[in-house]
């Protein structure tokens, strides 16, 4: 089925057409921008049933005018008819005499007008169980179903906690040329699972996630016995003697590679404040000449798809390496514009009252060739990494360093049976990318995590690809 439209939106869009003629009499552009959405997150553990509003919940406005030189934004929560004049008078006496308020001797970058190509659509995503029509009553009783099915199943486990969480947003983009709403559904679901080990405990997880509905928890209960046989490796693992060794990187792994090594670095507002050392070396090789690598909203269905981003650029799929060189980056339409590149439809905003900045949607590497039993046999001593957990990056100077819980020891093409956890992946980006020798024929992709720009600016993005061979440095 496919998303509904918004009433809300339905009901303001005269009155923003209205809003933006009356600015497009003063100013040479303007936009506004619309979001109506709702969700819920949702978790069952022993402490209890927790139910609480998503992160992105909210009804808001953004409207974006151009003077010739520069661009003001000014965000509301709320309009009606009787609120245009008083709106018109905040962004003519409080946004756009901003340059006039500026230090003696620190001027403005003077920009040219954002391209408007025509664009008028109502598009919206699919889903199969809409968790709005099911409700939280029996959302619940199939979270708690799920936490004790994967209970059951091995005693020594002390704690399994179940989570949904999903977001149903709308949003309006108004310029003079473009008149698009979007309707979109993404649901995700994860098992968080404890077990003691000596005086400690350890934590593992699985997840699931699509641009979608609650149809993600059906593909949850298939993963419980891998979580359940994690829990058991990570109750006897060991620390990891520190150096480079081959590695097998399962697909989270190979994501999370992909969104602190190549993500973040090419996100082109940094090319912008020169915090980026991957504008060098556009038209490099920056990997192995198996790795291609893409990002954009249109570039696979999950969590961070999307028809046009914050700024009413239509979503794409952006090729960021092919076979190993780096061909561009990523970017909003600020950052376009003052790069004199295209932008890339990757403006996000965590919300109307943000500014948009150049944000990761879906980041993955594509498949390759390789079967994943020839790349286990092929390694003679290394390790098989799985359940990353966290990263970092240095975009300045591509420094690397990932948290993965499990690291199962290889050799002679043969799994020994020895876990070691925690693990600590570093290294300087390119050596890293530059050693991938092999990558399996299947990818996944998941988007149960959220991304910063630095500590602050959450969005939903995705990230994934195929099973991988490089050489890493663990610790």
């Amino acid at each position: 089925m496919k998303v509904a439209s918004s009433e809300r939106i339905e009901k303001k869009k005269p009155i923003l057409k209205k809003l933006l003629d009356q600015l497009l009499q003063t100013y040479s552009y303007a936009s506004i921008l619309m979001t109506d959405s709702q969700g819920k997150d949702y978790s069952i553990s022993r402490q209890g049933i927790n139910i609480s509003p998503n992160m992105f919940v909210e009804q808001g406005y953004v409207v974006k005018v151009y003077d010739g030189e520069s661009y003001g934004e000014y965000s509301f929560s709320r309009i009606e008819e009787s609120d245009i004049d008083t709106i018109l008078e905040e962004v003519k006496n409080h946004v756009m005499p901003w340059a006039k308020q500026l230090p003696d001797g620190m001027g403005i970058k003077k920009y040219p007008q954002i391209p408007d190509e025509e664009y008028q659509f109502d598009k919206s995503t699919e889903y199969e169980i809409s968790p709005e029509d099911i409700g939280d009553e029996e959302i619940v009783k199939r979270l708690n179903a799920l936490r004790e099915k994967a209970l059951a199943q091995d005693e020594k486990i002390l704690e399994f906690q179940t989570r949904f969480e999903y977001q149903l947003y709308h949003k309006l983009f108004l310029s003079p040329n473009k008149d698009m709403t979007q309707n979109v559904m993404w649901a995700s679901g994860m098992l968080v699972g404890l077990i003691p080990k000596g005086e400690e405990m350890k934590m593992a997880f699985e997840s699931c996630s699509d641009c979608g509905g609650m149809e993600v928890l059906d593909q949850l209960e298939k993963k419980i016995p891998h979580a359940v046989e994690t829990l058991n490796r990570l109750a006897v693992s060991e620390p990891i003697t520190p150096g480079e060794y081959e590695c097998i990187c399962a697909p989270d792994v190979t994501g999370m590679i992909v969104h602190e090594a190549f993500g973040h670095g090419v996100e082109m507002d940094m090319f912008v404040k020169k915090r980026a050392l991957a504008e060098n070396y556009i038209g490099k090789q920056v990997a192995s000449p198996l790795v291609t690598m893409h990002d954009g909203a249109a570039a696979a269905s999950q969590t961070a798809s999307f028809l046009f981003d914050d700024e009413g650029t239509v979503a794409q799929d952006t090729v960021i390496i092919e076979k190993g060189i780096l061909k561009t980056g990523m970017c909003d339409a600020q950052a376009a514009m003052a790069l004199g590149v295209k932008p890339t439809g990757n403006g996000r905003r965590q919300g109307s009252g943000h500014k948009a900045y150049t944000r990761m949607t879906n980041t993955f590497f594509e498949p390759g060739t390789d079967k994943v039993e020839d790349m286990i046999a092929s390694i003679s001593y290394g390790f098989y990494l799985e359940n990353a957990s966290s990263g970092m990056e240095d975009p300045k100077n591509w420094g690397i360093q990932c948290l993965v819980d499990v690291a199962r020891e290889i050799k002679d093409g043969k799994f020994t049976g020895k876990v070691f956890s925690p693990i600590v992946l570093t290294g300087y980006v390119p050596d890293l990318l530059k050693s991938i020798s092999m990558m399996s024929d299947t990818m996944e992709l998941a988007g149960t995590g959220y991304c910063g720009k630095g500590y602050k600016e959450w969005v939903k993005v995705s990230t994934g690809g195929p099973f991988i061979k490089a050489k890493i440095r663990l610790g």
